[in-house]
C-alpha cells in the first residue's frame, strides 16, 4: 500500500467511525419516538432505566457488551432508554403495564415480542436481543 492510499483509507475510517457510533447509540425516550419508529416498521428495544438503580446499571452493562460484540443489534434494532424517574407514569408505561424500573421490552408493530423484568443474566438478555434482531431482519 502506498502512502497516498494509506492516508485516504485513514481519513475515510476516521470520518466514518463517528457516524457509525452515532447511529448505533441508544436513544433517549421522548413522547412520540416509539410510535414513530414502530410506524416505520422498526423493532424497538425499550429499557426502562433509573440512574440510581443498580439492577438497571447491571442490565445496561450487559446490553452494551452484547451490542459491542454484535453490531447487527444496533444496525437493525432501535434501542430506546426510558428514564424511569421522568416517564414512570407516562402513557407508554401504562400501555405496556410497566410498574417497575429494570424492565426490558421489545416491540414490533402492535406486538410485544418479548419482555424481561429485573433480569440481569446475560443469556436471558441476549435471548431477548436475539428475538429483536430476528424480528427486525425477517420479512
Amino acid at each position: 500500500m502506498n502512502r497516498r492510499d494509506f492516508l485516504m483509507l485513514t481519513a475515510t475510517v476516521s470520518l466514518a467511525a463517528p457516524l457509525v457510533a452515532k447511529a448505533a447509540a441508544p436513544m433517549a425516550y421522548k413522547p412520540g419516538l416509539v410510535k414513530s419508529a414502530l410506524g416505520e416498521g422498526k423493532v424497538v428495544f425499550l429499557e426502562f432505566h433509573a440512574t440510581w438503580c443498580s439492577t438497571c446499571a447491571a442490565q445496561t452493562r450487559v446490553i452494551d457488551r452484547l451490542r459491542k460484540a454484535n453490531p447487527a443489534y444496533g444496525k437493525h434494532v432501535d434501542f430506546v432508554v426510558v428514564d424511569w424517574d421522568t416517564y414512570r407514569n407516562s402513557a407508554i408505561a401504562r400501555r405496556l403495564k410497566v410498574s417497575q424500573r429494570a424492565t426490558l421490552i421489545v416491540l414490533k408493530g402492535d406486538r410485544m415480542i418479548g419482555r424481561l423484568d429485573w433480569e440481569t443474566g446475560e443469556a436471558k438478555i441476549k435471548a431477548l436481543m436475539d428475538k429483536a434482531l430476528a424480528a427486525a431482519t425477517s420479512a
